[in-house]
């Protein structure tokens, strides 16, 4: 059995850099795919990210409102089975749960007893009920029982060293997962932690690791559960590769540390627990040395590729495509079958969001009953018809409870136009034919408008940069409409314009009347042409870079254009900007690598709008 934990920052990207999830799955050759940042709320779920054929996948998305974190973290883990019912595979997990606190989790989801399992505070005076409602809020944690263990799939919260807020949060995230582990342990089980920790346990997996590194508080409360120091966990990466340096699986991507494999290695696969075998009277009889084969980093996933152009030396650096993360896989030996049991609830391909929301008998009933107030109006042209949430067409109220259509009433083979007009418009005098289209006209008007107002809360409204470079259209396409006729004004400008002998768009010179209508038509296109050129975004993100490069300055050490940047940090510079050199992050021994230049940008347009 093969497991692998990748951080793909960013789920959709990843399938869209591989054609479809299958093939995104495939390429990573695992019976259990462990992934982290999938970067999808509960309202950008769908099919094509979470079901592929001989997959079952369990996630959990963000649940927190905060600004900025709506579509963050999440975490997925997708298992190839050969059947998701009456199976016996390691891979098809028997039970499965949303976070680890069991605040999240429904009856028979949680993988202790059948029942949620309820994280005990005893000892843990600091936590509060409000605290694990957060820590369960971010997706950060899925966990899914393999019979033979108990795999947890995290993606560790970050914290910056001034942000005090996300450094308590991240203190009691590790406090509360750690008591989850002690309980399962303590009950005999296995339990396996794969992803993202968002921790590099020492220095030798961090390529500028100071002197001081090692005294961070949670790097310190990592290594205090390792063997070496007398906890219950394994770090399997180094217990097979004890002394390889350079093994880093993220790197960061504002700075190019890539080129120089300038990274960490925060992405670990702990394993805790006894071995399946009976006899335990070996000293190294533990389930790492019994049945962990391989252990390796996939440096095949990296970004950076030999034939990349580096980044900086005067030529802008083409986007890399991939994750800042690359997987780590383990390999396990003696993995015998489970009982026959099936996929649990917890699986995605039972969540309505992914296959769909089944229709309800008391929804058509409700239908039926609109259906059925609306003949008993009779033709009265309710504006409800045209709401939201009923769009059913205007056409189509005008002519219900009508025998014939009003032009047949008209010409004396339907009945009686005062019969069934009447009733509408009452002893009015006005033509009924004209009275329809009105009436047509002005429901049609509501419904587009409807139509119009949910359209802009759909996710195809979303503005696009090309938007930014393009100029509106003077002539508006607007509709006029009858009952009988429609037609729309861009038309009659077409019209205009084909007509007009004096419209040109060339350098002014007139054709002759023998071959008008074909040069008319070529400098229709050359002005199309031209006015694509002056609105390509491409172009025109050009014109304004070739702008701002006469303000750039140049970086000392390579005499280089340098990258403009603004301080993040909270404090009197926060939000100022400076520039520093474009090169890659590398050691200072490299003169191809960063020179450190930096200077502080200009203020004086700041002044200028104080």
């Amino acid at each position: 059995m093969r497991i692998v934990t990748y951080n793909v920052n960013g789920l959709r990207p990843r399938v869209s850099q591989h054609g479809s999830l299958l093939k995104f799955l495939n390429s990573l050759e695992a019976d259990i795919i462990c992934i982290q940042e999938t970067k999808l709320s509960r309202q950008e779920i769908s099919a094509d990210l979470f079901m592929a054929e001989g997959y079952e996948a369990f996630f959990s998305c963000t649940r927190t409102s905060k600004k900025g974190c709506i579509s963050y973290s999440g975490v997925v883990t997708f298992c190839r089975v050969n059947s998701a019912f009456s199976s016996s595979e390691v891979a098809l997990p028997i039970a499965a749960e949303e976070g680890f606190t069991g605040l999240l989790s429904k009856s028979g989801d949680a993988v202790t007893r059948g029942t949620p399992h309820r994280i005990s505070l005893e000892g843990l005076e600091e936590i509060t009920e409000e605290d694990l409602l957060k820590v369960d809020s971010e997706g950060r944690c899925i966990i899914t029982d393999h019979g033979h263990f108990v795999l947890f799939n995290i993606y560790g919260p970050r914290a910056e060293s001034h942000d005090m807020e996300r450094l308590s949060f991240k203190r009691k995230f590790f406090k509360i997962l750690q008591r989850r582990w002690e309980t399962l342990l303590s009950e005999g089980r296995r339990v396996f932690v794969v992803g993202d920790l968002n921790i590099a346990p020492t220095a030798m997996d961090r390529w500028d690791a100071g002197p001081d590194f090692e005294e961070n508080p949670f790097r310190k409360w990592l290594r205090s559960i390792f063997t070496e120091s007398g906890g219950p966990f394994f770090d399997v990466f180094r217990a097979k590769h004890p002394q390889r340096r350079d093994a880093y699986t993220c790197w960061a991507a504002n700075n190019g540390a890539e080129e120089f494999d300038c990274g960490s290695r925060i992405d670990l696969i702990l394993i805790a627990g006894p071995c399946l075998h009976h006899s335990h009277e070996a000293q190294d009889h533990n389930f790492v040395h019994c049945h962990v084969k391989d252990c390796d980093i996939l440096k095949e996933f990296k970004r950076w590729k030999s034939g990349n152009i580096p980044r900086g030396k005067g030529v802008r650096s083409v986007k890399l495509e991939g994750s800042d993360h690359v997987p780590v896989y383990v390999c396990l030996d003696e993995m015998p079958n489970l009982p026959i049991h099936s996929t649990p609830s917890l699986a995605a391909r039972y969540v309505p969001e992914v296959r769909g929301w089944q229709q309800t008998i008391a929804s058509l009933l409700l239908k039926r009953e609109e259906i059925a107030g609306v003949k008993d109006n009779g033709m009265s042209l309710s504006t409800s018809g045209c709401s939201e949430n009923n769009m059913v067409s205007c056409s189509s109220l005008v002519s219900i409870n009508q025998t014939s259509t009003p032009i047949e009433e008209a010409q004396g083979f339907g009945p009686s136009t005062n019969e069934n007009l009447g009733c509408v418009y009452g002893n009015t005098k006005e033509n009924p034919m004209v009275m329809i289209g009105k009436e047509r006209k002005k429901l049609g008007s509501r419904c587009s408008t409807a139509g119009k107002k949910k359209a802009r809360h759909g996710n195809s409204s979303q503005l696009t940069l090309k938007c930014f470079f393009q100029k509106e259209n003077p002539r508006s396409s607007v509709d006029v409409g009858s009952a009988d006729n429609n037609f729309s004004l861009s038309q009659v400008d077409m019209s205009k314009e084909t007509d007009s002998p004096n419209e040109t768009c060339g350098d002014g010179e007139e054709s002759s009347s023998q071959d008008h209508d074909s040069q008319d038509q070529a400098g229709t296109i050359a002005c199309h042409s031209s006015e694509k050129e002056k609105n390509n975004p491409l172009l025109e993100w050009q014109r304004i870079q070739e702008l701002m490069q006469n303000s750039v300055p140049l970086c000392k050490g390579h005499g280089e254009p340098c990258v403009a940047r603004s301080v993040k940090k909270a404090g009197p510079n926060v939000g100022r900007g400076f520039y520093v050199c474009a090169r890659a992050e590398g050691p200072a021994s490299n003169p191809e690598a960063n020179c450190g230049h930096f200077q502080w940008a200009s203020t004086k347009s700041k002044q200028k709008r104080r």
